[in-house]
């Protein structure tokens, strides 16, 4: 999807159309969830601090994040791309990879698939969606951010190695800005610098990753369409307005935390055995702290107990906290109603 929250403001807020517009708190703690095409102009990128948006484009308008809505759009483009192949793999709310090697609607190629996805997106939605088209998943992705807003590419399998060959490997799909400087050190700018180093130079200078280096460089990519990814947490963390020395304010952060997540947890019918605490302070040093128990974690209560009795097993605090963080992980999808039986034990 094009600037996905973004567009769905403007979209139901007609004031907003044609303005800079980012999604986020505008409080010095805030950070900005998405940006318009409008603010993008001016720098305005997902991920950075709303002070710093507000420096770039004064006129920025801030909208808070209706995550609810997001996601009841979401679900709608998701049953429009399941009336085309089984094989989808949601990537987050407004991303999605979708294997139309054989698909539903017997349309011969992925191309036209594409463009008849993308108008049944814009007239049941209203929003506008790009699409990449190719035969892996590395160049698929790629290709979905060359022609944006509101188009598709397409790379061709003969095409592939040389679409890389000129690419800035700070583009590149998982390479990072770390990993992107790391290479730039050793004089590897685009993907043709790339494809000249050896798999064991590669494998020396970035262990693991170097035989994935390897691979993409010459336009290969082997990892199927998995349309049932298995999630092994749910989280959720906020920063806080101003640095917190009061336990009763931490912990009413740390309480709206387990709050969000055990949300996540009853909608998913998934209920996780651990329970982790995420604490980053003033100084941006972060810790963790975690409990496991016997059984699910099933209720809200039990949760929003356990998270608050990691947060108090950090105390005394010498220094303000920035930011705190819940996660619930080590699911058991089948014993959630179950679980309940067991919440009078001690714990």
């Amino acid at each position: 999807m094009d600037a996905f929250y973004a567009s769905v403001e403007q979209r139901d807020n007609p004031a907003l159309k044609g303005k800079p517009v980012a999604v986020g708190y505008g409080a010095k703690r805030g950070v900005v969830a998405a940006a318009s095409y409008e603010a993008r102009k001016f720098g305005v990128r997902s991920a950075m601090p709303s002070t710093t948006a507000l420096r770039k484009c004064p006129q920025v308008i801030f909208v808070p994040p209706r995550f609810d809505v997001y996601k009841a759009v979401s679900d709608d483009i998701r049953e429009i791309f399941l009336d085309y192949t089984p094989l989808v793999e949601p990537l987050s709310l407004d991303e999605a990879y979708l294997d139309v090697t054989e698909n539903l609607r017997g349309i011969p190629t992925a191309s036209a698939t594409a463009k008849e996805i993308r108008a049944r997106i814009f007239a049941k939605t209203g929003l506008t969606a790009s699409a990449g088209v190719s035969y892996n998943k590395f160049l698929a992705k790629l290709a979905s951010d060359h022609n944006k807003p509101n188009g598709q590419f397409v790379i061709l399998p003969e095409d592939g190695a040389g679409f890389i060959e000129t690419l800035p490997v700070a583009k590149f799909h998982g390479i990072g800005p770390v990993t992107a400087e790391k290479m730039k050190s050793l004089g590897i700018h685009t993907g043709a610098d790339l494809r000249e180093k050896s798999l064991s130079y590669l494998r020396q200078h970035f262990g693991k990753g170097g035989d994935w280096y390897y691979e993409i460089s010459r336009g290969e990519d082997d990892r199927p369409v998995e349309a049932e990814r298995v999630r092994k947490s749910s989280g959720s963390e906020t920063t806080f307005h101003d640095d917190l020395l009061q336990p009763d304010l931490i912990e009413a952060g740390v309480t709206e935390m387990a709050n969000y997540v055990s949300q996540w947890c009853a909608d998913a019918g998934m209920y996780g055995r651990t329970v982790t605490l995420k604490v980053k302070f003033a100084d941006f040093k972060q810790i963790t702290r975690s409990r496991s128990l016997p059984f699910p974690i099933a209720t809200p209560d039990l949760l929003r107990r356990l998270s608050v009795e990691l947060m108090r097993g950090v105390y005394p605090l010498h220094i303000g906290v920035r930011l705190v963080g819940v996660t619930v992980s080590n699911f058991d999808e089948a014993a959630g109603a179950g679980a309940q039986l067991n919440l009078g034990l001690p714990v």
